[in-house]
C-alpha cells in the first residue's frame, strides 16, 4: 500500500502570503477531495484491471500503459504544474485540473478499445499533475504552524484512505456494475463530483507566488518523450518478440534523455529556470536516494497490479473480494506509518532499511503462501503475508523520502521533494514494465484448461515478484550506507 505522492511538497519553496485567508471547512474540503480523488484513481485501476482486460481483449502491455502511463505523465508533470500553479494562481490551477480530471476520466469511462483507454489515462496523469501540488501548495500558504501541522494531518489520513477506497470501494463499484457500466463506473463517478468540486473551488482563497520560476517545456518536453520510449519497449517487448523497432526506441530515448540533461545543463549555466537543478546531484546522498526511491517505488505498483491478477483472472476472485483481500495491507501500512517516525527517532534511520527487508520478506512469503493455495477457498491464508509486507512498506516508505530530502540544503528544499516526487511516479511505471516482462514471460510458457489457471498465475506472479525482492535487498543496502552518510555529516 504505497502512498504514492503523499510526503514530498514540490512547492515548498514558497512563502505564506502576509495577507493570509484562512480558509473555511468546506474549503478545506474540498483540497482534501482533491488529494483525494487523483490517489484514488491511482488504485482504483488495481482492481478493475483483470475486468478491463477482459471487456477490451486487452494484452498485458495494453493494461501495463492503462496504469503506467497515468503514473509517467503524472510524476513527469508534477513540477510544472506547481510552478503553473505559482504564475497562474494556485486555485486557477486547482479548478482547471479538477474540471480536466473530470473530461479525462469521462475519456476514460467511455474508451471504446485498449488503445484509446491508453490515451485518456495519460490525460488523466497530466490533469492530475495540474491538481495535486496546488493542494500542497494552498494548505502550506493559506495556514499558520499550527494550523498547517493539522492539515497535512488530515491530508496524510485522507490520501491513506484513498489507497484502501481505490482498492475496497473501486471493487464494490465494479461488481456491482451499476447501471450495467462495469469497470466504467470507477471513471465516470469522476465526472459529476469532480464538477461539483471544481464549482465549490471558489470557496478556496486564491494564492500566488510572486518570484515564480518559469516553466522549462523543452526540458519537460525532452524529459516526457525520452521517457514514454523508454516505457514502450519495456511494456511492448515481450508481447512483439524483440524487433528491430524495439532497440530502435531504446536508442531514441537514450538520445532524448541525453539531449535533457544537456539542456538542464545550459539552462542552469545561461541564468534560466531549468525543471532540475542538475547540482542536486553532486551530493552523493541525495543521488543515490533518488535511486533508492525509484527502486523501492517500483516495486509497489506492480505488485498490486499482478496480485490482481493472480486472485481474480488465477483463482477467480471477484473485484469486491479481491478488493477487501488488500485491505490488511493498508492495516500493515497505516500502522507502520504512524511507529515510523518514533522508531527512526530513536534507531535512527537504519530502521528504513529494515522496513525495506521485512518488505522483501512480506514478498516472499507472499510467494511462498499463493504456489500453495489450490482453489480460492483457501486465500485467507495469504493474510499474514499481506501485513507483514504492508507494514515493511510503511516503514520503509514513509521516513524515506524525508531522509532523501535531507540531504540538500533547506533553500533547494521544494525543488528536491518535486524530483523526488517525480522519481515515485517514474518508479511505479517502470515497475509494471520490467515486472510485466516476467509476468507475461512465464505466463506465456504454460497453456491450459482454465483449471489450471491458478497454477499458471500463481508460477507468473512469484517468478515477476523474484525482481521485486531482490530491488528492496539492493534498496536496503543503499539506504545503510546513505544512513551511514547522513550521520556521518551531521558529526562533521
Amino acid at each position: 500500500m504505497s502512498d504514492n505522492c503523499a510526503s514530498a511538497d514540490p512547492n515548498a519553496q514558497s512563502s505564506a502570503p502576509r495577507d493570509r485567508h484562512v480558509p473555511s471547512a468546506l474549503a478545506l474540503a474540498i483540497l482534501l477531495f482533491g488529494g483525494f480523488i487523483t490517489v484514488f484513481d491511482l488504485f482504483v485501476v488495481n482492481v478493475a484491471i483483470p475486468t478491463i482486460q477482459r471487456d477490451l481483449e486487452a494484452d498485458f502491455a495494453d493494461i501495463g500503459f492503462v496504469i503506467a502511463g497515468y503514473e509517467l505523465a503524472f510524476g513527469v508533470l508534477l513540477i510544472a504544474g506547481g510552478r503553473l500553479g505559482d504564475i497562474h494562481g494556485r486555485r486557477r490551477l486547482f479548478v482547471l485540473g479538477m474540471l480536466g480530471f473530470a473530461l479525462t476520466s469521462f475519456l476514460c469511462g467511455v474508451a471504446p478499445d485498449a488503445n484509446a483507454l491508453i490515451g485518456a489515462r495519460f490525460l488523466q496523469g497530466a490533469t492530475a499533475a495540474l491538481l495535486f501540488p496546488q493542494v500542497y501548495a494552498l494548505l502550506r500558504v493559506l495556514y499558520d504552524d499550527a494550523e498547517r501541522r493539522r492539515a497535512f494531518g488530515l491530508l496524510g489520513m485522507t490520501l491513506g484512505l484513498a489507497a484502501i477506497a481505490g482498492q475496497v470501494l473501486g471493487g464494490l463499484i465494479v461488481e456491482s456494475d451499476l447501471l450495467g457500466l462495469g469497470w466504467r463506473a470507477v471513471f465516470l463517478i469522476n465526472l459529476p463530483i469532480g464538477a461539483i468540486a471544481a464549482v465549490l473551488a471558489r470557496t478556496i482563497p486564491e494564492s500566488q507566488a510572486p518570484d515564480a520560476i518559469a516553466v522549462d517545456w523543452p526540458g519537460f518536453g525532452l524529459a516526457t518523450a525520452g521517457l514514454v520510449l523508454l516505457l514502450l519497449p519495456l511494456l511492448e517487448g515481450s508481447n512483439a518478440g524483440w524487433p528491430a523497432w524495439i532497440w530502435g526506441s531504446f536508442a531514441a530515448s537514450a538520445l532524448l534523455l541525453a539531449a535533457f540533461i544537456r539542456w538542464e545543463r545550459h539552462a542552469g549555466t545561461q541564468g534560466g529556470h531549468p525543471a532540475i537543478d542538475l547540482g542536486l546531484f553532486r551530493n552523493a546522498g541525495f543521488s543515490i536516494g533518488a535511486v533508492v526511491v525509484l527502486l523501492i517505488y517500483s516495486t509497489a505498483t506492480s505488485l498490486f497490479m499482478c496480485f490482481a491478477l493472480l486472485v481474480q483472472s488465477g483463482f477467480g476472485l471477484t473485484p469486491f473480494e479481491a478488493g477487501t483481500l488488500f485491505a490488511p495491507a493498508s492495516v500493515g501500512f497505516v500502522a507502520a506509518s504512524l511507529l515510523a517516525p518514533r522508531l527512526v527517532a530513536r534507531w535512527g534511520h537504519l530502521v528504513i532499511a529494515g522496513g525495506a527487508l521485512i518488505y522483501a520478506a512480506g514478498i516472499v512469503w507472499l510467494i511462498a503462501a499463493a504456489t500453495t493455495l489450490v482453489n480460492r477457498t483457501d486465500v485467507d491464508v495469504l493474510l499474514p503475508a499481506l501485513v507483514l509486507f504492508g507494514f515493511g512498506q510503511g516503514l520503509s516508505m514513509t521516513p524515506l523520502l524525508n531522509l532523501v530530502i535531507g540531504f540538500v540544503e533547506e533553500r533547494h528544499a521544494g525543488m528536491a521533494a518535486g524530483f523526488i516526487s517525480t522519481m515515485q511516479q517514474v518508479g511505479g511505471a517502470f515497475g509494471v514494465a520490467i515486472v510485466g516482462i516476467f509476468f507475461v514471460d512465464i505466463l506465456g510458457r504454460q497453456t491450459g484448461t482454465a483449471a489450471m489457471d491458478a497454477s499458471r498465475y500463481a508460477e507468473a506472479f512469484a517468478g515477476a515478484m523474484l525482481y521485486n525482492v531482490i530491488v528492496l535487498v539492493v534498496a536496503a543496502v543503499l539506504i545503510a550506507w546513505i544512513s551511514a552518510r547522513s550521520v556521518s555529516g551531521r558529526q562533521g
